[in-house]
């Protein structure tokens, strides 16, 4: 059930005399075996409510892109990031998330004084709280998780147009079974993340396409 006015009211609560701009942070596709991670920060304003605004993965596409524009259209501050695979597979999908972050929040054009985070501890920010299932908790962390989402599905729909094999319009580069037919099928792209893959393809074998994606940069 989406409950727009608890998350709402939540941060709503946390804003005082010190506490002028709450910042949310969310990250999207650190599951997926191929694309890449895509993280938001969002600053809102607590004057109105944008209706229907709750953890991404719980709305329709046709609600969350609705409601991506409005936040864009609203926000006192967005600043979206993505790592790439390559970058993933150097130094691993929790470290890409947190370097992903930290860009997110340093793009930002207004500094929050408070930055809530869906999980994640970073150190960047005077006051910072990482929110298990924050998504579901905070407003901002909701609103980050819907614009990264939006983002992040866009990006994986334009690669389907280029690897139209892999049926990434619908999976967003996740292990689906048609997607990993694909992959045996077909052998891995550019934006499959090999590390990702070992269980798949064997380790020696994405080791040996590892470097032959080096050679070539």
């Amino acid at each position: 059930m989406v409950d727009t006015q608890k998350i709402f009211n939540h941060d709503l609560a946390l804003l005082n005399s010190n506490t002028k701009y709450i910042a949310g942070m969310d990250e999207v596709g650190r599951g997926p075996l191929a694309g890449p991670v895509v993280t938001a920060c969002v600053i809102m304003p607590y004057n109105k409510m944008l209706d229907g605004v709750y953890d991404s993965k719980k709305l329709t596409q046709k609600a969350r892109e609705k409601l991506s524009q409005q936040i864009m259209e609203t926000a006192i501050a967005v600043s979206v990031n993505q790592i790439s695979q390559d970058i993933i597979d150097e130094i691993n999908i929790l470290n890409a998330t947190k370097e992903s972050m930290k860009a997110s929040f340093n793009n930002l054009k207004v500094k929050p004084d408070l930055l809530l985070i869906d999980a994640v501890k970073l150190n960047v920010c005077k006051q910072e709280r990482a929110i298990i299932k924050g998504d579901e908790t905070s407003y901002a962390i909701a609103c980050a998780s819907i614009v990264a989402k939006v983002y992040r599905d866009k990006l994986m729909q334009e690669f389907a147009e280029t690897y139209p094999e892999y049926d990434f319009e619908h999976n967003m580069g996740y292990g689906t079974k048609k997607h990993t037919q694909a992959i045996l099928a077909h052998g891995v792209t550019p934006i499959h993340r090999l590390s990702f893959l070992n269980k798949l393809l064997g380790a020696e074998k994405c080791q040996e396409i590892k470097r032959r994606r080096q050679a070539k940069r």
